[in-house]
């Protein structure tokens, strides 16, 4: 296979990838990769979710699981991705695979630059066992967000209507757009106590996209205020398993399903 080959290769396993990114914490990011992974899998999606936050990973324990193996056995090169791929398996049979970061590894969250591009490498390579392939990653802008979130799969921006979630959204929407004036950005308006309460807040931020970054990044969805979604995080459980009939959970579904009808 020539460099140009593997290049194209490279490029279509890209569109695999899904980005959860935000511009700064607290806006539910890591509960919404969770739940999405596990709507996607219930659509017959083959999915697995990387949990890419490099110093404070957690998905195993919103998940309650404790895998062998994680990502720090992967960037010490004991073993590849698929190696240390965790099957989350729901009570009604469907499932999808947990890529498990390395919680509480400060030196996980200062990699080399090229350690960084060599990880997404083995990331777009691995999308290729998978139909989507999520990536939770850090909130903010540092250089493993910034690096992991290049590619030209979805990047899903998760914000709140709180003033400072969008105006932290708008930062990272711009720096990614500065390095990537292709990237295939789009908005997820979380916990918010209405869908008119969501669609002012995403009007919001692309008018300040439009205004000064020329861009206008869709809404991809709305995740209303649930109180279920508190309980299934202290029951280490799924919102789908737990409580599959909430209002989140319905918007997380309906998410899942744009997605796929756009892929």
């Amino acid at each position: 296979m020539t460099d140009q080959q593997k290049e194209a290769e490279l490029a279509m396993l890209e569109k695999r990838m899904i980005t959860i990114a935000s511009g700064k914490g607290g806006v539910g990011k890591t509960w919404l990769s969770v739940t999405l992974a596990h709507a996607l899998s219930h659509l017959g999606q083959k999915t697995a979710l990387f949990d890419g936050d490099l110093g404070l990973a957690n998905v195993d324990i919103q998940l309650g699981i404790m895998p062998e193996k994680d990502l720090g056995n992967v960037i010490s090169g004991e073993c590849i991705f698929p190696d240390i791929a965790y099957a989350y398996e729901d009570k009604d049979g469907s499932s999808f695979d947990v890529l498990p970061g390395k919680s509480g590894s400060g030196a996980l969250g200062v990699l080399s630059q090229q350690a960084l591009n060599a990880l997404r490498t083995n990331l777009i390579r691995t999308a290729a066992k998978y139909d989507c392939l999520l990536m939770d990653l850090a909130a903010g802008i540092d250089p493993s967000v910034t690096t992991l979130s290049h590619h030209s799969g979805r990047i899903l921006v998760v914000m709140t209507a709180d003033p400072t979630s969008l105006t932290d959204a708008y930062a990272f929407i711009k720096l990614t757009n500065m390095r990537n004036a292709d990237a295939d950005i789009a908005i997820v308006v979380n916990n918010v106590a209405s869908r008119q309460e969501g669609e002012r807040a995403f009007e919001a931020i692309k008018r300040a996209c439009e205004g000064f970054l020329k861009i206008s990044p869709p809404l991809a969805g709305i995740i209303r205020n649930d109180n279920k979604v508190v309980d299934a995080i202290r029951a280490q459980t799924p919102l789908l398993t737990r409580h599959p009939q909430s209002v989140a959970a319905s918007d997380v579904k309906t998410l899942a399903a744009n997605m796929v009808r756009r892929a």
